[in-house]
């Protein structure tokens, strides 16, 4: 049996180059979504965790992952998809959140700061960083966004739903 001469450090370093499809400023890793990383021999085992049970790009997601390791010389992958831990907006890394403000969207508040659903009805803009925003959709174009609109500059923006 061949044992692979990589780290688990090295796999999340690779990994940082596979992007979300949907927000490609933002690595699976800093998203979250790569949740275990295990070395065995000359395999690697990498389990992804979907942001939503029903995310549609999940397949596509595994699919990168398992390419990219096998251009990096990892001879075997196994990518699965595990609802083991439920995915959190926590997951999210600081530099995914500014990832995320950077292309324009929200990043989403953390979980601990709010008990109740209220405190979504307003989301600081990520252009302006005004605060006189209003929810005009809990439901954006895809399950993890909602939509807003600023009155401080006039602008739209979705932000991402803390989980």
């Amino acid at each position: 049996m061949t044992t692979i001469s990589t780290s688990v450090k090295q796999i999340y370093e690779w990994l940082e180059d596979v992007k979300d499809p949907e927000i490609p400023v933002l690595s699976l890793v800093d998203l979250g979504v790569i949740s275990n990383v295990e070395i065995d021999g000359d395999k690697v085992s990498i389990e992804l965790t979907p942001t939503f049970a029903g995310c549609p790009a999940m397949e596509y997601m595994k699919n990168e992952v398992i390419e990219k390791l096998k251009s990096k010389g990892i001879p075997k992958v196994e990518a699965t998809i595990s609802f083991r831990v439920p995915w959190s907006s926590e997951f999210i890394s600081e530099k995914g959140k500014k990832a995320l403000k950077q292309y324009g969207f929200a990043p989403p508040p953390s979980n601990k700061l709010f008990t109740e659903l209220e405190i979504l009805e307003n989301a600081i803009c990520p252009r302006c960083d005004g605060t006189d925003t209003e929810m005009k959709s809990p439901f954006g174009p895809t399950l993890c966004r909602s939509l807003y609109y600023c009155h401080d500059c006039k602008e739209a923006f979705e932000q991402f739903k803390p989980l």
